[in-house]
This record gives structure tokens, C-alpha cells and sequence, in this order.
């Protein structure tokens, strides 16, 4: 699936991705392809990159909140801010 994180001012990232856990206004939550389409308000948090479902993340972002869009093969963040973890 394709994850897309960004902010209001740039592009932060944009890879293909096997899984990623977001920190959602109601707990953590996993995504991987063909997730059912959502629209979530994340708070505070780190956002886990996974290349492989079955690994150690690859990347983590913290981020100040935000929205996510999913839909079966995108992942779209939408950042208030992202700091590389």
C-alpha cells in the first residue's frame, strides 16, 4: 500500500509500505493493504513504518496530531507536524 505523510507546508514521505500503526484519537491502529476505507483523527504520537508485516518498524515519525484517510491501497497523513524519531 501506498503511505503518504504530509504537512501543511511539504511532502514529508511517500513509499510503498506493508503495514503502518498510527496513533489514533481512540489508541493505536495497524493498516495494511486492502484495509477498509476510514477517516481517523490522530492526537500526539509516533507513526510506525513497517516495509514487511511481519518485521521491526522501519521508520517512525512523531507527529503533534492530524487526519488520516485510508482506503484499500492508500494511506494518507495529514500532519499537523512531523518530526523524524
Amino acid at each position: 500500500m501506498k503511505l503518504e505523510i504530509v504537512t501543511p507546508e511539504k511532502s514529508i514521505y511517500s513509499k510503498e509500505v506493508a503495514m503502518v500503526v498510527l496513533p489514533g484519537s481512540e489508541g493505536d491502529f495497524g493498516v495494511l493493504a486492502n484495509h477498509s476505507p476510514i477517516v481517523s483523527d490522530l492526537r500526539e504520537g509516533e507513526i510506525a513504518v513497517y516495509s514487511t508485516a511481519d518485521g521491526q518498524p522501519t521508520e517512525r515519525f512523531n507527529i503533534t496530531g492530524g487526519v488520516v484517510q485510508v482506503t484499500p491501497t492508500e494511506c494518507t497523513v495529514l500532519a499537523t507536524s512531523v518530526q523524524v524519531a
